[in-house]
């Protein structure tokens, strides 16, 4: 049995069914699948994930699916109305919009707040150690980097600073996930912690 996982980048298909399955198959009696699905940025992805996860769900391996799963950044998209501004309002308009928009019993809509490199903030040891040292305190919570320096935009400006290069997602960020221990994340960031709640549960459910 698998989560078909919707993902907008590089980032995310390289590095988040080992992350994932890390802390889901320490709770599970048998490992769970993870397949990563990606997407050319989040337009893309809400454009043709009505249309993918009906095919996914309707197919002839149906049955070993257990969702399908749509991860995005919540910054980045604008999608939302002009009224609807703050973590809490976004995330849950968006939801319910996209939700709405599939239609499926077995989809699930989820946002990284504000980016998955929020999720590496929550251990800067597995930083190199001239950036590890150097996070503002707000790290502390990661999930409340906000919309203005989002994480991914504080990460470069820490490695343009002390290392005198660019922050390169794709590379440094899998290279990051490999050391990052979910447990933490799950610890520090609530939105996360209730997306793998979401998750077990519905792998319980179907017999992992």
């Amino acid at each position: 049995m698998k989560f078909l996982f919707f993902v907008e980048g590089y980032t995310e298909k390289k590095s988040i069914a080992g992350f994932l399955k890390r802390w889901l198959d320490a709770r599970l009696r048998q490992p769970v699948g993870i397949q990563t699905i990606r997407f050319d940025g989040w337009g893309e992805m809400l454009k043709d994930m009505a249309n993918k996860t009906q095919r996914h769900l309707q197919g002839p391996r149906q049955a070993d699916v257990i969702a399908v799963v749509a991860l995005l950044d919540l910054y980045g998209p604008t999608i939302y109305p002009a009224h609807v501004k703050t973590v809490g309002e976004r995330y849950a308009w968006a939801v319910k919009d996209v939700t709405a928009r599939v239609n499926q019993e077995r989809f699930r809509m989820y946002f990284a707040v504000h980016e998955v490199e929020a999720w590496l903030l929550s251990q800067p040891d597995i930083f190199p150690s001239p950036v590890a040292g150097k996070f503002p305190g707000r790290v502390q919570q990661p999930e409340t980097v906000d919309f203005d320096t989002p994480p991914a935009k504080l990460l470069d400006h820490l490695y343009n600073q002390h290392l005198r290069k660019d922050y390169n997602k794709i590379v440094y960020g899998y290279e990051l996930f490999q050391k990052l221990d979910p447990n933490v994340v799950y610890q520090k960031c609530p939105y996360f912690a209730r997306m793998m709640d979401d998750l077990l549960e519905l792998a319980r459910k179907a017999g992992c």
